[in-house]
């Protein structure tokens, strides 16, 4: 399998890969990817949301300009993750900071994604900011089997008053007639400084692994990813001691949950966010031992990154370097979002 990087990088979809000496075989190449949209709200004012807030509604002109390039942006970012090795938008997106299940359909209806058919997952959660998490997914190869939404029941220490945030999306399904789950999150932020607020994110870790804990209660080799903006880095302790997430292959056992993003953090030094000139990491995507399997008769995880093409890096000003995001200064930048989107490309050997 050594020529399997350069042919995944050189082919579209379908790779062709050096076994065995004169022997070749086929593999079929898929996107499972992340991203953080921020702040995708529409134009119109829910009385029953917090959402004079969004950075849209907060404009004083041209909002309906602003929301329609913005949902553009996020069309045509989500088009190309992946595109240049499978020739194929995700089959695959968790997505977060959405206000709506209607503003996922303006992005899927894109021009850039329409022909993709993408059906959506959502579900209203009780964040106190209106913004939900989600999932879309092509038709063509993604089939829904259950979904769920779990909710995350955290308190504020000084008052005993519970603090509303993103629910939990999980989502079961076969991929080309093989079952794998997804646990989607956004996970509470660092309001208040990382010490302070860090119990809430460890509260929400916990509820990830009673979730996983669960499938792999009901079948040791699910296959299970685990995404999202979790606004801890992959060594913080929701991650490291509560997911029990690890860098090491060989140190997995069957339900272990293996990170590839502690290496990309530890020793690259890569992020997908910036703040005061210091990247953090907070987007992710883990996922169980089964797709680790060098039996590539199934689909497993070949590589994972981080999509942070050049047009999505900001080139000038005070933010320059950092993710070219859609709103600052209180006015739209023409920008994608704050955060790069990650990913994983599923392989599985394709038999004549």
């Amino acid at each position: 399998m050594k020529n399997l990087k350069f042919w995944l990088v050189a082919l579209c979809f379908i790779a062709y890969v050096s076994a065995e000496a004169q022997e070749k075989k086929k593999f079929k190449v898929h996107t499972v990817g992340f991203y953080n949209l921020e702040n995708l709200f529409d134009t119109i004012n829910d009385t029953t949301k917090f959402d004079e807030r969004s950075p849209i509604m907060e404009m004083k002109a041209n909002q309906a300009e602003v929301y329609e390039k913005k949902v553009k942006n996020m069309a045509r970012v989500i088009s190309e993750i992946g595109r240049e090795v499978t020739n194929n938008s995700p089959v695959i997106l968790g997505v977060c900071e959405v206000e709506n299940r209607e503003v996922l359909e303006d992005v899927v209806n894109d021009s850039s994604l329409i022909q993709k058919d993408y059906g959506i997952v959502h579900y209203n959660s009780p964040d106190v900011r209106s913004i939900d998490v989600a999932l879309i997914y092509q038709k063509a190869y993604f089939t829904p089997i259950s979904t769920s939404s779990h909710e995350l029941k955290i308190f504020d220490d000084s008052n005993n008053k519970r603090i509303y945030t993103r629910d939990q999306l999980l989502v079961s399904g076969k991929l080309e007639g093989e079952m794998i789950h997804i646990i989607v999150n956004h996970w509470p932020s660092r309001s208040g400084g990382e010490a302070k607020s860090r119990p809430k994110r460890v509260a929400a870790a916990k509820l990830s692994k009673k979730l996983l804990d669960s499938l792999q209660s009901d079948d040791p080799y699910a296959k299970v990813f685990i995404m999202g903006d979790l606004n801890d880095d992959p060594i913080n302790a929701s991650v490291k001691d509560v997911l029990q997430a690890q860098n090491k292959k060989e140190n997995l056992g069957l339900k272990g949950l293996y990170n590839p993003y502690i290496d990309m953090f530890k020793k690259e030094g890569l992020g997908t966010t910036a703040y005061r000139d210091a990247w953090s990491l907070f987007d992710q995507i883990m996922f169980t031992q089964p797709l680790l399997d060098k039996d590539y008769s199934s689909f497993r995880v070949y590589k994972s990154g981080i999509f942070n093409k050049n047009y999505l890096v900001n080139k000038r000003g005070r933010y320059k370097g950092y993710p070219k995001r859609s709103f600052a200064d209180g006015g739209f930048t023409d920008g994608f979002s704050d955060h790069f989107p990650v990913y994983a490309y599923l392989i599985k050997e394709v038999v004549d």
